[in-house]
């Protein structure tokens, strides 16, 4: 008989974390049970449960509490990870009993959202998850920004490990998390990894002492590639001085691999510059992020379009029911009460793909993840319209 329960600090070592090697590392590999014991303060405060069958963990998986921002306000978001079977106990049930237990705990703990990155999206898209877009990667010779070397910006950048400016960087990601849709902000017992291995470079772009942008990223030897992380800012004026950073770079690398949003076009920063973008969805190695509402909450207050529509959920432990979704006032009103003319019937894959911008209705309809009407969908354009959330900040 197998059973679920929560384990923490070190009892993961010989729980939860004897299935990571196997499931998520190289075969073989000696040293990973003394590099998991390293890793366990970056555990301290997930939510990590485990199937045990006889004494034995037979499936595991975890929940890194997090935030994120759902269309101008910030809520709790857990982020599932690190789910795993022993391959003698697979196909047989306890991931989905570890999901939606989890899903149940995290909703307990006041978290609102979920993300994941998947290693069967299919199999995730019945809990309710829905693919983000994905970011891209631009790669360039740092020569193909030189023209802004001759431009004189108000501002300035400056570097140093990440762990020198540790506090400045993570300043700056609290301030993008309240202004960027889709951002994600680690805690801190998570981000501390970024300063504990100080094997980055942080350029930090400022204009009259405020931080304008900011970018880490590691340089692979001289003549090599300077691989940046992902290219954040707050306005035009920080990205036009991160990328004039990069461009002094000509000659001493050969190439600059970058990070950058979707809705963020490289081929517009310097004239004739070389670049290639591109972003590859595979599985399991390169897969787009997942997200859910584990509640109809996540929506309430949420600022929206003057729509009005009457949606039922259906298929999903945690949002089944009927409710309406009202924005006339510029922000949603969610009640289990009250009528609209127009209606329709989601999926919280569905719910969940409209609430982050990156589904139509029309979409819904064709991955069969709801019915919609032409004048439901008229109302939940109107509602929720479409918009590109920044799934950054992931620490």
């Amino acid at each position: 008989m197998s059973n679920i329960r929560q384990v923490s600090g070190e009892e993961r070592l010989h729980t939860a974390f004897t299935l990571y090697p196997y499931a998520f590392g190289e075969t073989p590999s000696a040293g990973a049970a003394e590099e998991l014991r390293d890793t366990l303060p970056f555990h301290e405060d997930n939510h990590t449960l485990i199937v045990e069958e006889n004494g034995r963990t037979i499936a595991t998986a975890a929940a890194i509490p997090m935030q994120q921002n759902l269309r101008g306000t910030v809520l709790g978001m857990a982020a599932i990870a690190w789910v795993a079977t022993h391959p003698g106990a697979r196909r047989r049930g306890h991931s989905r009993r570890l999901m939606h237990q989890m899903h149940s705990d995290m909703l307990d703990k006041g978290h609102l959202l979920a993300a994941l990155y998947p290693f069967h999206p299919s199999f995730y898209e019945k809990f309710g998850y829905v693919g983000l877009l994905l970011n891209r990667t631009a790669t360039f010779p740092p020569e193909g920004l030189a023209p802004l070397l001759d431009v004189t910006l108000p501002g300035e950048v400056s570097w140093q490990n990440i762990r020198d400016g540790f506090e400045v960087y993570r300043a700056f990601l609290r301030r993008v998390l309240s202004e960027r849709h889709g951002f994600m902000f680690t805690p801190d017992f998570r981000a501390a990894r970024a300063r504990d291995s100080a094997d980055r470079w942080l350029a930090t772009a400022t204009v009259d002492g405020e931080v304008v942008g900011l970018l880490t990223y590691r340089v692979d030897g001289y003549g090599g590639r300077l691989h940046a992380d992902e290219l954040l800012y707050t306005t035009a004026l920080g990205r036009a001085l991160l990328l004039q950073f990069l461009a002094q770079h000509a000659y001493h690398v050969s190439r600059i691999v970058i990070t950058v949003a979707p809705d963020e076009f490289p081929e517009t920063w310097a004239t004739s510059i070389t670049v290639r973008t591109e972003a590859e969805s595979a599985f399991p190695t390169s897969p787009a992020m997942m997200v859910r509402l584990l509640s109809m909450d996540a929506l309430r207050g949420v600022r929206c379009g003057a729509g009005r529509v009457e949606i039922e959920l259906v298929d999903d432990q945690l949002l089944a029911g009927r409710y309406l979704l009202d924005g006339t006032g510029g922000t949603i009103d969610v009640t289990t009460t009250g009528t609209a003319g127009e209606k329709a019937t989601l999926t919280a894959a569905g719910l969940s793909g409209l609430a982050y911008g990156v589904l139509d209705p029309v979409d819904v309809v064709a991955r069969g993840l709801g019915e919609i009407s032409e004048g439901a969908a008229v109302e939940l354009r109107a509602l929720l319209p479409r918009h590109t959330p920044h799934a950054f900040g992931k620490g």
